[in-house]
């Protein structure tokens, strides 16, 4: 059986988070307070998401991507992660991560089945790096991404632009992907934030790629089943690529094929739908039809385009943040 949506686009990627809490707090992604831990009680335990992700596989769903939060402050999470990749029909299993924890866990995530990371970063300069963050440790990060490399885990470095923040940096990370076999991803910023930073700007993808162009040969790359919505180009005389994820100036609903579940049970057909679906009394009942059935009325309200370049800013930061956008 297949997830098809109105659409006619076949959903066959899940990104599930299993917690909502985090080491960090990005200024794009959460205030600087952070955002109010939801009660453990709240949070589906290990043998929920299991039963779900199950449940997903067996429509059609082959790739899961575990998210947060930052997914490696939780407890037990290599264990979940081994008994995730050992379902049949599971076919690609990531995980999207800030890095900060790599140092520990790199190997372990290897071994449990995890083959490909996303790693956010937005500054390769300390001071900036930190500031960004709210306290982040750039040196932490490099220890990370070493271990990680070592293990041979395949990288994919997320930089999400913003203008008079870190736009400067855009040639330095493309010297990154240019010495290293790694993709570095810039990502337009999605204003979603209200409070103090609301105030951030992207850059459109055309202008970075304008400016990168003047410098590099970039050679596009065939777009591969299962991948994500980054626009992939080949450094020429490069080890690694470069990509954009234009989520803005040119979004890529069209082929969109993800649907989304935060660690709560509540499901989003799109990152910026006003709505949610609580998937997590179905889940309880440990029934596979019933929530199968859920899923599906859930891919049904996947809309053709979202309209966040349309109208101002009406998510929370909880969206980001809980929901690993």
């Amino acid at each position: 059986m297949k997830l098809v949506d109105n659409y006619h686009r076949t959903i066959d990627y899940l990104r599930l988070s299993v917690t909502d809490r985090c080491n960090l707090r990005c200024r794009y992604c959460m205030p600087a307070q952070g955002v109010e831990a939801t009660a453990h009680a709240q949070i589906l335990i290990y043998e929920d998401l299991l039963f779900l992700a199950q449940t997903a596989v067996g429509l059609g769903v082959e790739k899961i991507r575990i998210t947060g939060g930052e997914p490696l402050v939780r407890r037990g999470i290599i264990s979940f992660l081994e008994r995730l990749h050992a379902l049949k029909g599971m076919q690609h299993l990531v995980l999207t991560t800030n890095g900060l924890l790599l140092e520990e866990y790199a190997q372990s995530l290897k071994d449990a089945g995890v083959r490909c990371l996303n790693v956010s970063v937005d500054s390769l300069q300390p001071q900036r790096y930190a500031h960004i963050t709210r306290g982040g440790d750039l040196a932490s990060w490099w220890r990370g991404i070493e271990a990680a490399h070592h293990a041979g885990l395949r990288l994919k470095l997320n930089v999400v632009v913003m203008r008079g923040i870190n736009d400067d940096e855009i040639h330095d990370f493309t010297a990154l992907a240019a010495q290293n076999p790694w993709s570095v991803r810039f990502i337009e910023y999605m204003p979603t934030l209200q409070g103090p930073d609301s105030t951030l700007q992207g850059i459109e993808t055309q202008t970075l790629l304008e400016s990168l162009r003047q410098h590099y040969t970039l050679e596009p790359v065939l777009r591969q089943a299962q991948a994500g919505p980054a626009q992939e180009f080949r450094l020429g005389g490069g080890k690694g690529s470069v990509g954009f994820i234009a989520a803005i100036s040119c979004p890529f609903c069209h082929n969109c094929n993800r649907i989304r579940i935060s660690a709560t049970g509540k499901g989003r057909s799109c990152l910026f739908a006003q709505g949610e679906m609580d998937l997590k009394p179905a889940i309880k009942q440990r029934n596979h039809a019933t929530l199968s059935a859920e899923l599906i009325k859930l891919v049904a309200q996947k809309p053709q385009q979202h309209d966040l370049g349309e109208q101002p800013a009406v998510q929370t930061a909880v969206a980001m943040s809980a929901i690993g956008g």
